[in-house]
């Protein structure tokens, strides 16, 4: 399969899925893994795609304010990390200051993407400003 055609079939089959991340290891049906990671860097740099960590990959849509590319997540930075969380299959519940929000014991809002994990998570996730915050 040529590299522009592995390209298009990844695009097609993440603009199907009701999925905001992707690992590459979801696209090694359709080529070896060096081609596949070939293909999903070339989809974030024509702004398809964006890239949240050591592989792995959000779904991204051009602002009309900047042309730039922005996640496409419903529930931004935060969904979209805790979506890559439930996928990888580490377990995590809200963050304390949102529980406490959630719960009404406090009006502030939390600003930050925080989650409380459950066992071993050391990769980073981050876009532009926005990093993932872990408790324990």
């Amino acid at each position: 399969m040529s590299r522009r055609c592995l390209r298009e079939e990844i695009r097609k089959r993440i603009a199907s899925s009701e999925e905001d991340v992707f690992f590459p290891r979801e696209f090694l049906d359709l080529s070896d893994e060096d081609q596949v990671s070939r293909a999903l860097r070339e989809l974030v740099k024509t702004k398809q795609l964006l890239r949240l960590g050591y592989g792995v990959y959000a779904r991204a849509i051009t602002s009309r304010l900047s042309g730039e590319a922005i996640l496409a997540s419903k529930n931004g930075f935060l969904g979209a990390t805790r979506q890559v969380l439930s996928k990888l299959g580490i377990p995590w519940e809200i963050s304390a200051a949102e529980k406490a929000y959630n719960e009404g014991r406090t009006t502030q809002v939390p600003a930050n993407a925080v989650v409380r994990i459950k066992g071993r998570f050391s990769r980073k996730l981050r876009l532009d400003n926005m990093e993932l915050r872990l408790e324990h």
